[in-house]
Parts: structure tokens; C-alpha cells; sequence
């Protein structure tokens, strides 16, 4: 394991609005904390400089993109029968996955306990029919598919990141600290992040403020000045994802595998997400922490998933 050593590079230009200049540098890359095998073994990499949005895509920011370009998202299209065989085609609807906590304790080796399609959900009715962005403007975008997250990158003249620079941004300049803003979960018995309290996932304690998303500046910055870097929602990064890519990263701007594999769900091709979400918790997932893999179906898109953009690198 080495130090982290923060390049001495100044800002080739003054840093686009809202984005923050990351000199690039070496990390010791990956963790050794819990039951994180797929960021084994921790590694060497080294970065160029690069932008990074200082906070995740906002519902403002996106509805920007959204009356510019007349996009329409992922979760807002027909669905191809030859996609779902054997489901009945009145059940193939546009709509996305919500976060729907149970009324009571339920064994936790079943996410489907939780988690629910719901008919009419996308990133302007983010929990479904009835549900709106009034007062969440300045909340992240959330039900994006990564196909969403790039089409917005590109007009913004940007692109995702790469897993290694998100990892390198999150961890602020810090050595192998287990939370992205220091040692401990609470600072000054402060909570740090928008994470889960109580008991997951049937009661919210909300000791953090927040039961589902919360606006992207209300918990403090890391040490690069980026917002949200652990907790709030998954931020998409470009990469394919494969459990056992760090054997063979390169160690120098790794831009991912060439493939997808996961072992739990050998036919699902998917990319990595990272950061964690309002979800994250000892309990289940404690993957906020900063060398914590995520990993989703590109074409799929939930409550608790959203992005963030780079330009340079």
C-alpha cells in the first residue's frame, strides 16, 4: 500500500461552473474492509488531472437537458415483448423500481422484499403515479438508466467517470480512511452522509434528516470540495463491471474491463456504480465507504441511482 500523493498539477483553465479540479496523482486503490471481494486486492493506480461535477446531476439540471434535447429516459419508453418472454404484455409498461420499505422485519437475502416495479415511475415521478419534484429541484435526478446518465454527459460536453477516478475524487486526498471524510462514522457526533438509520428496511429513523434523497449540498464536502461522495444516491461511472477486474487493472488511467461478469448473475452485463446511497447501511450495505463497488443492469435505473460527470483526464 502507498501514501496517496496528490499531483502538483495546477487547473489547466478556470474550472467549468459547478465542476472542481482534481490533480490526479497514486492511490492505493480497492479495501480490505468487510466483505468487499470484488475490491480486492488493493492496488496501485495512478491519474491524470480531470473536472468533476462538485455534486451528483440535479432534478433542475437534468429537466434542463430534458426541455433542450426532448430526450426521454429509459424508464419512460415501451418495453420490447422479446425482452420479457413468458410476461404477460399487460404487465410491460413503462416504469421503474421504487424503494418500498415493508411495514414489518423481513429476511434480508430477498431485496425483492423491498424493492418493487411500479408502473409510471421515472425521474419526474420518482416513487410512481402521485409523486412529483416539487421541492426536490435541487435533489438528484434519480430512476436514470446509464444510457440516460451518458446521453446527458455528452450534451454537457462532458462523460461519466471512470470507477478509478471516482474512487481517487472520493477519497479527497486521504490514505485508505474508511469513510470519505475521515475515520469515524460520526464526526462530533455529527452524521456525515445520508445514509439508513434504524432498522433496515422496514424503519427509518430519519436521524439524518432525510427518509429517501436529500438536496445535494446538505451534508458537508470532502476534502476536494466534492459533495455527496458516500451516501444520497449511486453515482453510474463508465466502466464494465467484473468482480475480479482489480487482478489485472492497469496501473496507470484504467478505463474498466472490455466485458461484464458477475458471478451472482452470470448473464446480466452491467457497469459500476459507486459512492452508495440513502440506503447504505451496517445492516446490509455499507458499500458508501469509499473503496465500496456497486454494480447495476445498464438498462435499469432506481430510486436510490443517479450520476455525476467529469471532463478531462
Amino acid at each position: 500500500m502507498i501514501e496517496t500523493v496528490v499531483a502538483k498539477i495546477p487547473p489547466p483553465r478556470k474550472a467549468p461552473e459547478g465542476m472542481v479540479w482534481i490533480p490526479g496523482g497514486k492511490f492505493s486503490m480497492g479495501t480490505d474492509y468487510g466483505p468487499f471481494g470484488d475490491a480486492r486486492p488493493i492496488h496501485t493506480v495512478e491519474l491524470s488531472g480531470y473536472y468533476m461535477d462538485a455534486h451528483a446531476v440535479t432534478n433542475a439540471e437534468f429537466a434542463k437537458f430534458v426541455k433542450a434535447t426532448h430526450y426521454v429516459t429509459v424508464a419512460e419508453r415501451p418495453l420490447n415483448p422479446r425482452d420479457f418472454p413468458g410476461v404477460d404484455k399487460s404487465m410491460l409498461v413503462p416504469g421503474a423500481i421504487v424503494f418500498t420499505p415493508p411495514t414489518q422485519e423481513v429476511p434480508l437475502n430477498d431485496a425483492g422484499n423491498w424493492w418493487r416495479y411500479v408502473p409510471g415511475a421515472n425521474w419526474k415521478n420518482p416513487e410512481g403515479p402521485g409523486s412529483d419534484l416539487k421541492g426536490r429541484e435541487n435533489h438528484p435526478v434519480v430512476q436514470v438508466a446509464w444510457d440516460d446518465a451518458v446521453a446527458y454527459a455528452k450534451w454537457a460536453g462532458k462523460r461519466l467517470p471512470t470507477e478509478a477516478e471516482f474512487e481517487f475524487a472520493a477519497r479527497g486526498g486521504a490514505t485508505q480512511k474508511p469513510f470519505v471524510w475521515g475515520d469515524t462514522f460520526c464526526e462530533d457526533g455529527k452524521l456525515m452522509a445520508n445514509t439508513f438509520q434504524g432498522h433496515f428496511p422496514d424503519k427509518n429513523t430519519k436521524d439524518d434528516g432525510y427518509e429517501r434523497t436529500s438536496p445535494v449540498d446538505a451534508f458537508p464536502p470532502n476534502g476536494f470540495g466534492l459533495y455527496d461522495m458516500a451516501g444520497n444516491v449511486w453515482n453510474w461511472c463508465s466502466d464494465w463491471y467484473r468482480n475480479d477486474y482489480y487482478k489485472n487493472s492497469p496501473a496507470k488511467n484504467p478505463q474498466g474491463p472490455k466485458d461484464s461478469f458477475d458471478p451472482e448473475e452470470p448473464g446480466v452485463m452491467k457497469r459500476v456504480q459507486r459512492g452508495g446511497s440513502f440506503l447504505c447501511t451496517d445492516q446490509f450495505c455499507s458499500r458508501y465507504m469509499p473503496g465500496g463497488r456497486g454494480k447495476g443492469a445498464p438498462d435499469t435505473g432506481s430510486s436510490h441511482i443517479g450520476f455525476r460527470c467529469v471532463i478531462g483526464g
